[in-house]
């Protein structure tokens, strides 16, 4: 298997600018909401009423934005089983997944990956900061210029 890291903004940029991308046209479509990480205690899966908001949030955004579809990355610590962190992650993604889709996002716009402890965000000993899902917008000039 071949992976390719593309970790030269420069060259990212130029190849959005050829690709057609347009920056400014991205900036003026209105305001996707900063927070795009959501915490969870340990052996949790339901989000808490600030977090559901936020998500509402979101919602409201893809709502206004037809085009853009969001994938949703979910997290566990390394505490207990890879087998049963998976299976956390999965739920975690799970959740907001089907909030989203009670707030009126289609399916079809919703893509989950449950890594369980695979990638953790910090060391694999800060377990509260692993336990977490991922919200990541996914465009169509995005998947252009990459």
């Amino acid at each position: 298997m071949t992976v390719l890291v593309l970790d030269n903004p420069e060259l990212i940029a130029k190849a959005a600018v050829a690709s057609g991308f347009d920056a400014a046209a991205l900036a003026t479509q209105g305001n996707r909401p900063h927070r795009m990480r959501f915490h969870y205690g340990f052996n949790k899966h339901s989000l808490d009423q600030p977090d559901r908001s936020t998500v509402c949030q979101h919602a409201a955004y893809l709502r206004q934005h037809p085009s853009v579809s969001v994938q949703i990355h979910g997290h566990s610590d390394n505490f207990g089983a890879e087998d049963y962190n998976r299976f956390l992650s999965r739920l975690r993604t799970s959740a907001v997944a089907r909030l989203l889709v009670k707030e009126g996002i289609d399916e079809s716009r919703i893509l989950v990956a449950s890594w369980g402890s695979a990638r953790p965000l910090a060391t694999p000993d800060d377990r509260a900061a692993n336990r977490r899902v991922e919200l990541e917008y996914l465009t169509l000039d995005m998947a252009k210029a990459l």
